[in-house]
């Protein structure tokens, strides 16, 4: 008990703060501890606990700032850690060659399916039809149109990457390809691990806990202002006084980059759904879009691997791209780097 006046929670740890702050008596609790002037030993271990706590003027207000205190830093850097790796999945999308060259694979083989259709000359689509791709079957009934987009990818991937030998025979250097190319698509996967991380996020949460931290210095700064009514333990509010403007500084750091990670995540989801952005109920709806159309992916690509000399067959009328975005595909390129924007053409 002599530990809460100094105001240090390492001293006690932030269990044992957390356990204390469950214990808070009720006003009528307390008034009943303060007034008891019988024996002590009458009273249960915790009720006289409790009696002794409350010796110490301002005691659980004290405690929970003490709590609050040692879980700051550990919330901050959780925070921190997800709005970076939102701002690393927006630029992940933007950028992955691989990522932006399969759209456009879909995008072409859709608008060859829908040839003289008003469906036919799509510009853009929304990603949810990603998650279409499967439903859309050859006439062998078990190739789908994904696995007929994923093979045009591995040709075209397979063809620019160096055979191990020089002197390979046709049919070998084809089937190196063929390997080499399903390698590249096989780990799309891995290169968007942070927009998979990103899926499984809520703002609401990341928003809810920030919202969390700036009432817990609402807190502080009402037990700094008892100081004048306390005779002792000095060295408390002198604690955190010097955490109170450190901590306002880290807070109000994390609310900017917060303010960043969901500004640019509306930024790439404008990017990709145009006006349709707005018609989104998740903000993060994006992220988890990609996450089941990459578990998807590795499931063919598994497929593939298995059956890589299939013929694959992909004609289908049924598949619809809708041509309503306003993002055309087109725009994507400029995200490009490498100019191997025609490296997939059939």
């Amino acid at each position: 008990m002599s530990l809460i006046p100094s105001g240090n929670p390492e001293c006690l740890g932030a269990d044992l703060l957390e356990t204390l702050v469950k214990m808070t008596p009720t006003k009528e609790e307390e008034l009943k501890l303060r007034d008891y002037n019988g024996d002590l030993s009458k009273l249960g271990s915790a009720e006289r606990f409790l009696k002794a706590v409350l010796d110490i003027p301002f005691a659980f207000k004290r405690v929970d700032a003490m709590l609050y205190r040692a879980n700051f830093e550990t919330e901050v850097n959780y925070l921190r850690k997800s709005f970076e790796t939102l701002e690393a999945a927006c630029e992940d999308l933007r950028s992955s060659r691989l990522f932006l060259k399969l759209l456009e694979a879909v995008l072409r083989t859709g608008n060859r399916m829908n040839v003289g259709t008003n469906r036919g000359e799509a510009k853009a689509f929304k990603l949810d039809a990603l998650l279409k791709l499967t439903d859309v079957k050859g006439t062998d009934g078990k190739t789908t149109l994904l696995h007929f987009v994923v093979q045009e990818i591995i040709r075209s991937e397979g063809s620019v990457s160096e055979p191990t030998a020089a002197d390979l025979a046709s049919n070998a250097r084809e089937k190196q390809f063929k390997k080499q190319g399903l390698k590249v698509v096989a780990g799309l996967s891995n290169e968007l691990g942070n927009v998979k991380k990103a899926a499984g996020m809520d703002s609401d949460v990341l928003s809810g806990y920030v919202s969390k931290l700036e009432m817990g210095l609402e807190k502080i700064r009402s037990v700094l202002q008892l100081e004048s009514s306390c005779v002792q333990g000095k060295k408390f509010f002198e604690a955190m006084k010097v955490f109170l403007e450190e901590a306002e500084g880290e807070l109000e750091w994390v609310k900017a980059e917060e303010k960043q990670a969901l500004g640019l995540v509306k930024e790439i989801t404008e990017y990709f759904h145009g006006d349709a952005a707005k018609e989104e109920a998740h903000p993060l709806r994006i992220f988890m879009v990609v996450r089941d159309f990459l578990s998807i992916l590795d499931n063919v690509c598994k497929d593939v691997g298995r059956t890589q000399e299939r013929t694959m067959m992909g004609t289908a009328r049924s598949f619809v791209i809708s041509a309503s975005a306003s993002m055309p595909v087109l725009h994507r390129h400029e995200a490009w780097h490498d100019g191997n924007a025609d490296d997939d053409s059939p």
